[in-house]
């Protein structure tokens, strides 16, 4: 079985000498499990990033040694740089990547919060999933005044009282911490010192003021050349390319060009497919056409005949949750085929765009299904594993029945996010149906079919995984969110019937 692992992207402020950012990384790096995948250091914005990832606890001890670390070696009372900050560590996002669930993050986050402010004695808020407010999900409204201003204000003001950790701020100033989706960190450099066009930029495609739908950006003057820094926190729903491509349009408006762009950090591979497909007008591109994809692919994944015969088998796994999972991939596959076959056509060219969005958002679902299919058979058997643990003492009793509880709850979040997923991918099946291309609608009619048998099955796992839990809060928030889930595909599949009659003509 696959182990957990959890992403951390702590952001730490100092990107000018380098001995500094190689204590703190010799630090994160110390602890065993967790694995430094990236470093990325900025002089003019005065900041580093550096991604490791690995098991949860070992990815926890390794976030307090960095800002540890960090809090004896940086003094934010002589920082200066572009980026706002509030901290010597500013900002430490953990990322579910593979076994472990956001709900898990966010523990992790609280968990760490609560030791920094106790440890550390540095104030500590939480953002996010993490966050304990609605203002402060936004890390914007949580760097508001930067560090300079937080220090009277976190005395003053109790509204910017920290979550842990001391109301007063030291050389150390305040740490972010909180659990995301993954995050892309991307600034487009234009071909002029104006930072005046930058800003400007910046405003067009921000979503807080008027842009993109999960986008953040500012403009800044970095080395004398104007940049758009941006964070792209969903490039599942809002793409990078047509975001760079709004940028190249507006610099040109101004007249300046792009001179170049810069990754901050890793990017997901969906992401950079999904851009090779947008600026190459790749419309019936597969992800799997990669050559190291396909060579992966043969070697880990079992084959849709392999995966039938196995649970076809006697063995309990792969099993219910699995079929679920796997159904709702081929209701988004689908989907995405509709979005294909309706694209390049001039009949269709006013829903270009819709098409390609639904088709962005599709293949990102059929690729999260796809892996649930191995994620739900593999929390059956961490279930299975607990259950076999020794209870002869009463140390072992404890210990048992805490992991039984974890692995249970696994087993009921994978199912409950591919219910999720399941009625994302009706609302996509039910937009295909009502304007993708007529003579495809009946393969919508089946995604449609698809998502909500995906749905129905995935909620049986759930229910059944939280009847055996004594975490009455939990499962209570569990059913009440199945519920609404249902209650939405039902006013899907009201809309879906209708739009496919009217168009199908039967």
């Amino acid at each position: 079985m696959d182990q957990p692992i959890v992403e951390c992207i702590p952001n730490f402020s100092e990107g000018r000498r380098s001995e500094v950012v190689d204590e703190i990384q010799a630090a994160i790096a110390a602890v065993q499990g967790a694995h430094v995948l990236d470093r990325h250091m900025d002089p003019d914005h005065n900041r580093s990033v550096i991604t490791f990832a690995g098991r949860p606890e070992a990815v926890l001890e390794a976030a307090y040694a960095g800002i540890a670390r960090a809090a004896e070696l940086i003094d934010l009372n002589h920082h200066k740089g572009e980026h706002p900050r509030i901290g010597a560590t500013d900002v430490v996002p953990f990322v579910p990547i593979q076994d472990v669930s956001m709900e898990e993050c966010v523990e992790l986050a609280r968990q760490l919060g609560q030791r920094v402010g106790e440890k550390l004695d540095i104030p500590v808020y939480l953002y996010e999933k993490a966050a304990t407010r609605p203002d402060r999900e936004n890390l914007a409204n949580l760097r508001r005044g930067e560090y300079e201003g937080l220090k009277i204000a976190i005395e003053q003001d109790p509204e910017r009282e920290p979550d842990f950790g001391p109301k007063t701020l030291g050389p150390a100033g305040a740490v972010v911490i909180g659990a995301r989706v993954p995050l892309i960190a991307y600034n487009v450099y234009l071909a002029t010192g104006d930072v005046a066009i930058a800003q400007e930029i910046a405003r067009t495609v921000r979503h807080s003021s008027g842009g993109y739908r999960f986008v953040k950006a500012l403009g800044m003057l970095v080395d004398g050349q104007a940049q758009v820094s941006m964070n792209l926190t969903d490039y599942s729903r809002t793409p990078l390319a047509p975001v760079v491509e709004h940028i190249r349009r507006e610099a040109q408006r101004h007249g300046v060009q792009v001179d170049h762009s810069e990754l901050v950090g890793l990017i997901p591979q969906a992401a950079l497919i999904e851009a090779a497909r947008w600026y190459l007008q790749l419309d019936q591109f597969e992800p799997d056409q990669v050559l190291e994809t396909r060579l992966f692919a043969a070697a880990q994944e079992p084959s849709p005949d392999r995966f039938l015969g196995e649970l076809a088998s006697g063995d309990p796994t792969p099993g219910g949750g699995s079929a679920a999972a796997y159904a709702g991939a081929m209701a988004a596959s689908l989907v995405a085929m509709v979005a294909r076959v309706t694209l390049g056509k001039k009949k269709y060219a006013a829903v270009a765009d819709q098409m390609q969005l639904i088709l962005s958002q599709a293949e990102n679902l059929r690729l999260r299904l796809e892996e649930a299919v191995t994620r739900d058979a593999q929390a059956f058997e961490g279930v299975m594993a607990a259950y076999r643990l020794p209870k002869e003492s009463k140390t072992e009793q404890a210990e048992r029945a805490l992991s039984i509880k974890q692995a249970t709850v696994n087993a009921a979040e994978v199912p409950l996010q591919v219910c999720r997923d399941a009625v994302a991918t009706l609302a996509l099946a039910l937009e295909a149906a009502r304007s993708g291309n007529a003579n495809a609608v009946s393969d919508a009619g089946s995604a449609g079919a698809m998502a909500r048998a995906s749905l129905t099955a995935a909620a049986m796992n759930v229910r059944i995984n939280a009847a055996g839990l004594d975490d009455r809060e939990r499962v209570t928030a569990w059913l009440e969110e199945l519920q609404g889930l249902e209650s939405t595909a039902l006013e899907h599949e009201a809309d879906f019937l209708a739009a496919i009659k009217e168009r199908a003509e039967f």
